[in-house]
């Protein structure tokens, strides 16, 4: 089998392409046949060393695939079930791996693995977001930052689907139609406007009751000048950078506000939240309330050439890597 390592932390550059054997699957875990691997910001703070990692060590939190062989305790699982899954051990970026099954979810019939391959981090992150973190509310105007990224995409039709009005933010004039395709009835460009200023204006000065920031260090002051009183400010990444200390007098207690940061392993740590979570994620597609369209797919040889469009902001939507 294939996989890919890293030996230091760095830029793409420290990627490594190897050939191991794999052992047989553990008792509760499964061998699975990658067909698809998911490829996720995420992946640059583990390469990078933004989130610190024990080295060496496989990259890859999201994957697709068959499974070939299952351990000697498990039971809800089986040779030849196509499954998905996202979360911790690393690893994912490989042809084959042996992996737990308490992250496994079957994937219906219906779904093609590689929309799998891409669903479970941005689809499970939309699901925690909008139904978990901060319930949303039809008739709700919410805001979204990177509104044409992977997570951006999804979360746009999903909010949509459930009532409200999706503002987005945007970096480009070329992603601001890739919003409106995405479910967003108003996309501001960050670089043109003041998204602060323009969102008050689109909600006659009240503000948003939430806003969504997985852009981080660049969007932090605007996105708490519009939420409004005892808005909730979701930060879930950095693509920006990390935030910077926040005053919480001069800040926070102005409005009342509320900052949470929040994580997959804090809504989806049991079979039953996964379960919940990805049985309405797979209604989502299979009703066509959330289209997936894969923006680019790329092999397994070329995964620096994949971190370095994705950190280029060169990744317009849902992305893979195809093992084979």
């Amino acid at each position: 089998m294939k996989v890919v390592e890293i030996n230091k932390t760095g830029g793409p550059e420290v990627l490594e392409i190897k050939e191991i054997v794999l052992d047989k699957p553990g008792p509760e875990q499964v061998t699975i046949e990658h067909k698809a691997i998911g490829l996720n910001y995420i992946d640059t703070y583990h390469r990078s060393g933004l989130y610190p990692l024990k080295l060496p060590i496989g990259l890859g939190l999201e994957g697709a695939g068959i499974i070939t062989e299952v351990g000697k305790n498990v039971k809800d699982f089986k040779a030849g079930d196509k499954i998905s899954y996202a979360g911790i051990p690393l690893g994912s970026y490989s042809s084959h791996r042996n992996y737990p099954t308490k992250n496994l979810v079957k994937v219906p019939d219906a779904i093609d693995l590689e929309v799998a391959a891409t669903l479970m981090t941005k689809g499970l992150t939309t699901f925690y977001l909008l139904h978990k973190t901060f319930p949303v509310k039809s008739g709700q105007t919410i805001l979204f930052h990177a509104a044409a990224g992977g997570v951006g995409q999804i979360f746009g039709q999903w909010a949509k689907s459930l009532g409200c009005t999706v503002i987005g933010t945007v970096g480009s004039e070329e992603k601001v139609n890739i919003a409106k395709e995405n479910g967003y009835d108003h996309v501001i460009n960050y670089n043109k406007e003041n998204f602060a200023k323009k969102v008050l204006e689109i909600t006659d000065g009240k503000g948003v009751p939430v806003v969504y920031d997985g852009v981080g260090k660049d969007t932090l002051d605007g996105s708490i000048e519009c939420l409004a009183l005892r808005g909730m400010m979701v930060s879930f990444g950095n693509a920006s950078g990390p935030l910077s200390d926040i005053n919480v007098p001069k800040v926070i207690q102005p409005k009342g506000l509320y900052l949470v940061r929040p994580s997959m392993q804090q809504y989806l740590s049991t079979r039953e939240e996964l379960n919940e979570a990805s049985e309405i994620m797979f209604e989502k597609i299979s009703s066509r309330k959330v289209k997936i369209k894969i923006f680019k797919r790329y092999k397994l040889h070329e995964v620096v050439q994949a971190h370095e469009d994705l950190e280029g902001r060169k990744i317009l939507g849902p992305a893979v890597i195809i093992p084979n």
